[in-house]
């Protein structure tokens, strides 16, 4: 059995969630833009949750595409909190359909997402090496910019803290512990002595 996070429960979908996706560098804009729903739909939830409403959620937000979510009407907005395959919370839809249009607004101003978004790390994964799970920080600097430029395009949902797990999440920072099996695998080096 490798040796993983303290945050990675037994559930299987965590565990794969854990062993697969989490702090994998992503620059498939698709990816980011559910990343950054899901991450805000999580605000004030366990990431479990919103792990088994997933598969829902692409269904329901078509894939997630920001082309069709930016084009939602009101009618479909209503529609969507009726659904209780998803986080019924109207600020966070809503902020959805907004956040697809200022994705769109950004894909159009630098080419793409990952274009813009990966400037925050310098176009790297910061690599960090916390041996415990009460060392990985809630934001960084680097978040808190992230957070402050997105609010200011028009993003919902973005505060620094939802920037930050979506840097866990995309692999922007690599905050598995120095003891997970991850964490060389991302590294691609030994673990800090």
């Amino acid at each position: 059995m490798p040796q993983r996070c303290g945050w990675s429960s037994s559930d299987p979908l965590y565990v794969e969630y854990h062993d697969r996706e989490w702090g994998a560098p992503s620059h498939d804009d698709h990816r980011l833009f559910e990343m950054l729903i899901l991450e805000g739909a999580q605000a004030g939830l366990s990431w479990l949750t919103i792990l088994k409403k997933r598969e829902h959620y692409r269904k329901v937000f078509d894939g997630f595409d920001p082309v069709k979510v930016a084009r939602y009407t009101p009618a479909r907005i209503e529609r969507l909190l009726a659904d209780a395959g998803i986080v019924r919370n109207r600020l966070k839809v809503e902020a959805a359909v907004q956040n697809a249009k200022a994705f769109l607004a950004i894909q159009n101003e630098f080419g793409s997402f990952d274009a813009y978004i990966w400037r925050f790390t310098g176009g790297q994964p910061r690599q960090n090496g916390w041996r415990a799970l009460k060392e990985i920080p809630a934001h960084s600097a680097e978040s808190n910019a992230m957070s402050q430029d997105l609010k200011r395009r028009g993003f919902k949902f973005v505060g620094s803290t939802i920037c930050y797990a979506f840097m866990q999440a995309t692999g922007m920072v690599n905050d598995h512990t120095v003891d997970c099996f991850r964490y060389a695998e991302l590294t691609q080096r030994d673990p800090p002595r």
